[in-house]
């Protein structure tokens, strides 16, 4: 998900950097430090209601199984996952001390105090998929207590202090949900500091959507027929919907599938699908054990024992691959990679310029300082950074706005045809000429219409994006 050294966002935010630590004096370390969140991988914070699978989630797109996913003590804190080695983890309380915590993959985090009194657990693992993302899992929103809520709230809306002190500055967020979202959780995405466009919503438990492993529909194509519709519906709360089976992504990518596993399930390969869900709620299993039939419906639900027990006939690896391809992982990553990803690196240009703001205000060498800022701020590759900035304030304050779309598609857009509407092989002559029929719209309304103040920043950005693209040669 980070992008390439030759994007022009992380260019022109480390070319200021450089003239920040040519100033000299404490400004070396500040540009330094700032430089590291710069070219850290983006944060994904992971949200949603107890047991919505957010942990099932972690340890899918990890590929091990690190995150807890039982209501034990170490799901009621926020945890951080980040690539690096050795393995090992450490606690972050909220008084601002940090101590080392054993841990073991596969075994529960024991927490030698309160969850309470605890912002955050930080794990580092020797991680390929760490190595783009970053990884926050949260615990459940409204469920066990009023505490788990809070901690969720305190990583990625309420306490922006505590947060940045505590590592978990979010670029982006995965939503996940049932069916339909309910009126809090809508309420409580509201709240977050994104916009749609950096926040995705999952159709959790799949595999078990709608009439379930034995409807009258697949339910994964229930699932991904309802993911669509939901798309369209929450089109101002997330810029997609993906529907995943957390359970099969986990078994598939975490390696707990075995050779035994297969050859088990193979033992029923060739039963109806409904004796074998009569034989999955018998006390007496046959020909499974009920060791066998309980550990097959762990790793698999019931949706991968009915669909996967032909597959499994070929052994391990090809119920393995079978699983992973059902379960709608790739998909996800794919979206965060290649959606996602793009707008969290905006957002998270937005906060470096933020901080470089703040240390202008108390800096000696605010003068300099705010020469630089400023000719960051105007550089015309830092574009869609103003702009998502603008969209984030309108989403806030005035999210009926109908500037909201008009910021929309200048960001979605792959090019300067796509941003204003056109034919993506629209030639330059039509791209000036749209761009100076939204150039002329846009300063009419600045003049002429009463505008909250979140709606005159973003005229004043929309007028520069036209003015550029209608000088484009």
């Amino acid at each position: 998900m980070s992008a390439p050294v030759t994007d022009p966002v992380h260019v022109g935010l480390d070319a200021g950097l450089h003239q920040l630590a040519a100033l000299g004096g404490d400004l070396v370390d500040h540009a330094n430090r700032i430089g590291a969140i710069l070219w850290s991988p983006p944060r994904v914070v992971i949200v949603g209601r107890l047991k919505a699978g957010k942990s099932t989630l972690v340890n899918a797109l990890i590929g091990a199984p690190v995150a807890e996913t039982a209501a034990l003590e170490a799901t009621n804190v926020v945890t951080v996952y980040q690539d690096g080695a050795p393995s090992r983890a450490e606690l972050a309380t909220l008084d601002g001390n940090r101590r080392g915590l054993p841990v073991t993959v596969g075994t529960p985090v024991e927490l030698p105090c309160p969850a309470t009194e605890v912002a955050y657990v930080h794990r580092w693992l020797p991680s390929v998929a760490l190595r783009d993302l970053t990884l926050v899992d949260t615990p459940g929103l409204a469920t066990l207590t009023t505490a788990n809520e809070d901690a969720t709230r305190r990583a990625v809306v309420d306490g922006f202090d505590q947060t940045r002190t505590a590592s978990v500055d979010a670029d982006a967020v995965v939503f996940l949900f049932d069916a339909t979202p309910r009126a809090d959780e809508l309420d409580f995405l509201a709240q977050l500091p994104f916009t749609p466009l950096n926040t995705l919503g999952v159709l959790s438990r799949a595999d078990g959507f709608g009439e379930g492993a034995l409807g009258r529909q697949d339910p994964l194509a229930h699932a991904a027929e309802h993911a669509a519709v939901l798309a369209a519906r929450l089109h101002g709360v997330v810029s997609a919907v993906t529907p995943v089976s957390g359970l099969m992504a986990q078994t598939s990518h975490t390696g707990a599938l075995t050779e035994r596993d297969a050859q088990a399930l193979a033992q029923v390969g060739a039963m109806s699908a409904l004796d074998l869900a009569e034989l999955l709620e018998s006390d007496d299993p046959a020909p499974l054990t009920p060791d066998q039939r309980d550990r097959l419906l762990d790793l698999l639900g019931e949706y991968g024992v009915l669909g996967g027990r032909h597959v499994a006939l070929r052994g391990a690896a090809a119920l393995n691959q079978w699983l992973a391809e059902r379960s709608g992982v790739a998909e996800l990553r794919r979206v965060l990679h290649a959606s996602i990803g793009r707008f969290a690196v905006l957002h998270r240009a937005q906060r470096i310029l933020d901080e470089l703001d703040r240390l202008a205000y108390r800096h000696p060498a605010r003068d300099g300082i705010r020469t630089i800022v400023h000719r960051m701020r105007v550089d015309p590759a830092m574009r869609p950074v103003t702009l998502l900035a603008d969209l984030a304030r309108l989403h806030s304050d005035d999210p009926r706005s109908p500037l909201v779309d008009e910021l929309r598609a200048l960001l979605e857009g792959r090019n300067s045809a796509e941003r204003l509407g056109l034919d993506p092989a629209a030639g330059p002559d039509r791209i000036r000429a749209a761009a100076q029929a939204r150039l002329g719209e846009a300063q009419s309304r600045a003049a002429l219409y009463t505008h909250t103040a979140a709606e005159d920043t973003a005229l004043v950005s929309l007028i520069s994006a036209y003015q550029e693209m209608a000088a484009l040669r």
